[in-house]
């Protein structure tokens, strides 16, 4: 082990997620928030989303509402640094072993004052593998307090049931509709509060979501998903994306298929998918 403890590792095994309170340093902390401030500024030229930043349809430029900045890790030379050369691997490697590959990266925002909710759902049905080794190692940028909209996660979901994210009509729309959510138990989510540099991990079928930002201060998630060298992807999403899939550690390694199946998402063309929030709010129809 490197980073965690016996006890830690044995915890996200048993219940899917991790909180590591502070994590990250004021050095990485300083060069990722200089490195977000660049993107909002950037977003102040901007009417609607672009490529390399996606607005709330409040946005506008002289009240900048960002929703994400994708592929962070080959957007900017910090960004790119720490999520492939910086702490987070270490942590990945106690977690999935000394055979990594990353594969995607993206930076989420919760602007003040309204920020969007996350509907309840799963992450491997947006990008399936051929097994569930994937995690998820998220970094507060700013402090988190349980106004903001803190991640929340459902305890041992992640060896429950893997479902649809489809409404009743069978429309995908990334999220868990509420006939499969009644068989959830939300009574016990561990919303995943913390000071800025908390990192929270999650396993690709952990149930998760979060509540809208009622606060007057932002929340930005840094975001990256690693996976095991064993876990291949299915679906071309990441296709032409600067440095996805990228082994950061390792050797490469052939393919383990799991024997249960993922719910496949749909056939998105290139630069046709934007966002979970796009999806859920039904823009990407």
């Amino acid at each position: 082990m490197k980073v965690l403890s016996e006890q830690q590792k044995a915890y996200f095994e048993s219940e899917g997620y991790l909180l590591l309170p502070g994590f990250i340093g004021d050095e990485w902390l300083e060069k990722l928030n200089a490195a977000m401030t660049e993107f909002i500024d950037q977003s102040r030229t901007l009417t609607d989303s672009s490529a390399r930043i996606l607005v709330e349809p409040a946005h506008s430029p002289e009240a900048p509402r960002l929703r994400r900045i994708p592929h962070t890790v080959g957007a900017h030379p910090d960004f790119e640094a720490f999520g492939l050369r910086g702490p987070l691997l270490d942590l990945a490697e106690d977690l999935l072993g000394p055979n990594i590959r990353f594969h995607h990266s993206k930076l989420n925002f919760k602007w003040h004052s309204g920020g969007e909710a996350v509907d309840w759902h799963q992450d491997i049905q947006f990008w399936p593998h051929t097994n569930y080794g994937p995690i998820t190692i998220g970094v507060y940028l700013t402090d988190v307090t349980d106004d903001m909209g803190p991640m929340g996660i459902v305890p041992k979901s992640h060896k429950g049931e893997l479902f649809n994210l489809a409404d009743e009509e069978g429309q995908w729309t990334g999220s868990i509709n509420a006939t499969d959510l009644a068989r959830l138990d939300l009574d016990d989510v561990a919303w995943l509060t913390g000071p800025r540099g908390s990192v929270t991990v999650h396993s690709c079928r952990s149930v998760h979501g979060s509540r809208p930002n009622i606060s007057d201060r932002i929340r930005p998630l840094l975001l990256h998903t690693y996976a095991p060298a064993h876990a291949h992807t299915i679906t071309g999403l990441m296709d032409g994306v600067r440095l996805a899939n990228l082994m950061v550690r390792g050797d490469e390694m052939d393919a383990v298929h799991e024997g249960e199946p993922c719910p496949m998402p749909p056939d998105f063309k290139p630069g046709e998918y934007k966002s979970i929030f796009s999806v859920q709010k039904k823009e990407a129809r």
